[in-house]
This record gives C-alpha cells, structure tokens and sequence, in this order.
C-alpha cells in the first residue's frame, strides 16, 4: 500500500510553489527575494488585518465587502505565511503540529482528570 501524503505536505508543497512564483517577480522588481524580517511583516500585517476582519464579522466595524470571504481568504494566507517561514527556517510543521498537538492534548486530559465539573 503506498504511503498515503498527509493534508499538511500537499498544502505545504501548494504554499511553497506560491512562494516561489512571489520569489520570481521579488527578483525581478526589487533585484532580490524578500528576507525572513520581510516575510514576517507580511505575515503580521495579515493577522491584524484578521483583526479588523473580526470585529467586521461581529459588526462592530464597517468594511467593503463580505467579512466572511475576507476571513476565509486572510485565514488561509495566514497558513500560506506558516508554511513559508516554517520552510526558511527548516521546521518540519508534520512533525512539529503532530508533536504539540499531542502534548496539548495530553496536558488538557490530564488537567481535566484532575478537576471537578461544575455543580
């Protein structure tokens, strides 16, 4: 049986051919691609932009266009953003979410094992 690909590895190869074509025209406008300081500002500027997006789903503030399409749009570049940092800074995210979600987890179970439910 062959080994069957996980959800984050096709999104990762996916995330990485985007980034290389953002690398292309990064050479060719500016004569070099952008540095991890760079792509981290990207990043951070998309999450504040969630931000505001939120408050534009709750209907606290007014925005043109649909908050719910520009949630889903900025949330999926914000693991866009993930999957690039993740690869200059060569951390295997597979491996690294399977690892912390198993520790959250196990950490929460055992916190709830300890405490009482609410009368």
């Amino acid at each position: 049986m062959p080994e069957q690909t996980s959800s984050l590895s096709v999104a990762r190869e996916q995330a990485l051919a985007v980034r290389s074509l953002y690398e292309v025209l990064e050479e060719r406008i500016n004569g070099k691609t952008w540095s991890l300081h760079e792509l981290m500002i990207g990043f951070s500027n998309d999450v504040g932009s969630i931000g505001r997006l939120l408050l534009a789903h709750d209907g606290t503030w007014a925005i043109d266009g649909d908050p719910k399409a520009e949630l889903e749009h900025r949330l999926a570049e914000s693991i866009w953003w993930t999957f690039v940092l993740a690869d200059k800074l060569d951390i295997d995210l597979d491996e690294a979410y399977a690892d912390t979600m198993s520790s959250i987890r196990a950490g929460l179970e055992s916190t709830i094992a300890r405490t009482e439910p609410r009368a």
